[in-house]
């Protein structure tokens, strides 16, 4: 049975992605799709080619943040190594979503003697630090543009049972480890040696030496993720010139997206041009914005992704 729900949590979000770019298709007219195609075709690929330099910044500034937290713990990875496994992340969860953290630790395990536990505790710190980010941006976003993003996503609730059942589990996983700490068994022995190493991956952040660098290659990296939204709306005459108050919102709409299906597939275009027709852009040139960007992004991961999956065993000599 929890086979069957693996299945379901990494193939729902897929066809879900599938059947919004069947959507996005049979609810545009023909005419619509020619102009799409038509603004595609005729896009100024220098700014979508700028795109792309910011979004390699910001995996290689990613790839740098990485060294910080691993560094306390007595591992250090060379650049090359930390960039191809975070390369091979990005393009895991194109796939299957959230597996690109588990074979970014796995793949630095194998190529880079790095324990598995540990170097997954430094990347759950990151996800920590960028979900904060990313909620800060939220907030941005909201106060600019608070009621048109509700009515995009919806006004979100908390579901009372769902948070019962968080807290219940949580403190059930709690006992657990306080159990399996006083256990001899050898089973029990690894698996608290396990959390023991996750534990102290996620600590890492404690031991900073470099604390600054570290907070600049974030806010660095989440410059990089802006950049790379802005650059593209040069590309189509009709999104040239979007004010802030509008690349903000859309930036947070496209955020959403990308975490509900596979890296955005079929639903980022769509929730991004329902901001961008809110700031005087007809949806045919929105959705064309939406797929330009999309389509550039996930191509660099596509390719970068599979060189990476190549280089990482040669490199390594395993």
């Amino acid at each position: 049975m929890s086979v069957f729900f693996k299945f379901l949590k990494n193939i729902v979000p897929l066809g879900l992605g599938l059947y919004l770019v069947y959507y996005s298709f049979a609810n545009t007219s023909e005419a619509d799709r020619q102009q799409i195609i038509a603004s595609i075709k005729q896009a100024d690929l220098r700014f979508v080619f700028l795109s792309l330099v910011f979004g390699a910044f910001s995996h290689l500034s990613r790839a740098f943040r990485w060294n910080y937290l691993l560094s306390p713990l007595g591992y250090r990875p060379s650049f090359v190594m930390r960039v191809l496994t975070v390369m091979i992340s990005y393009f895991s969860n194109l796939g299957i979503p959230r597996s690109g953290e588990i074979l970014r630790a796995t793949a630095l395990a194998t190529y880079a003697n790095v324990p598995f536990e540990k170097s997954f505790g430094t990347i759950v710190t990151e996800r920590i630090i960028d979900l904060i980010l990313l909620l800060l941006l939220i907030g941005l976003g909201f106060v600019v543009q608070r009621e048109l993003l509700f009515d995009i996503i919806g006004n979100p609730t908390i579901n009372k049972a769902t948070l019962f059942w968080m807290l219940l589990a949580a403190g059930f996983f709690a006992l657990l480890i306080k159990q399996l700490r006083r256990s001899r068994h050898p089973l029990a022995l690894k698996a608290v040696g396990f959390f023991t190493g996750l534990w102290q991956g996620m600590l890492s952040i404690g031991q900073l030496e470099k604390k600054v660098l570290f907070i600049v290659h974030t806010l660095f990296i989440w410059l990089m993720y802006l950049m790379m939204f802005w650059a593209v709306t040069f590309a189509l005459p009709e999104t040239n010139g979007l004010s802030f108050s509008a690349i903000i919102p859309a930036f947070v709409a496209g955020g959403f997206a990308m975490t509900a299906t596979n890296g955005g597939i079929g639903l980022y275009p769509i929730a991004v041009a329902a901001v961008l027709q809110a700031f005087a852009v007809s949806y045919p040139q929105a959705l064309a914005f939406g797929w330009l960007m999309w389509t550039a992004q996930t191509v660099m991961v596509v390719i970068f992704g599979s060189i990476s999956f190549l280089l990482l065993p040669v490199l390594s000599k395993k």
